[in-house]
Formats: C-alpha cells, structure tokens, sequence
C-alpha cells in the first residue's frame, strides 16, 4: 500500500459551504464591515442572510474569526441596542476605526468592498 493512499470522505456540502463562509469572514479587514447578505453571497449560498447569522451564532468560543465586522445591511448591529452582545460588538468596532452614527455604521464609508 502507497503512503499516498487517498482515503477520505468527501466533504459534506453543508460544511463545505460553512468553511467557504469562514474563509470570506476572515477576509474582512480591519476597519471594514459587511452584511449577512453579502457575505452569503460571496461565499456562494445568495440569498442566505439567515444562514451567516446562524453560522456566526453557533462560533465555538476560541474561534478567532473577526465575528463584529458582520452587520445587518442597514448597517445595524443585530444584538437588540442594549445587550452586552451590542456593547462588545459596538466596541470591538469602534476599536478597530469603525464609527457608529445613530446605532448605525455608514456603509458607504465601511464596507468591505473586495
């Protein structure tokens, strides 16, 4: 038997797709956001704004993804306004040069346009 012997599975498609949607969320640079939507879109699934939300929710708590640059496509941030969720995200954000106006970041000034 040659130690090149491919024997792996294939990939599920599921996480196949989440992987690609990983890859496009650690693309984000600092001092940019992008929205549910876009990133669904990027990373093949158009249409899935849900599944991003859902795929960022269920982050293992090491996971080193830049998680705060994804916001609604309004430019709001999706924890209610006064959750600690809203506050870490806000000031991780801001952190980074990104300013909120209103409870609102201006995408046309802060989104990622890759």
């Amino acid at each position: 038997m040659s130690a090149d012997n491919n024997t792996s599975e294939p990939i599920d498609p599921r996480e196949l797709a989440r992987l690609q949607l990983y890859q496009v969320i650690a693309s984000i640079p600092v001092g940019k956001v992008a929205s549910y939507g876009q990133l669904a879109n990027l990373a093949g699934q158009t249409g899935a704004a849900r599944w991003v939300g859902y795929c960022l929710r269920h982050l293992p708590k090491d996971s080193s993804l830049p998680w705060q640059r994804v916001i609604t496509a309004s430019g709001k941030l999706a924890f209610p306004q006064q959750s600690e969720g809203y506050w870490r995200q806000r000031n991780l954000l801001e952190s980074e040069g990104v300013t909120l106006f209103n409870h609102k970041v201006n995408m046309r000034d802060f989104q990622w346009q890759p």
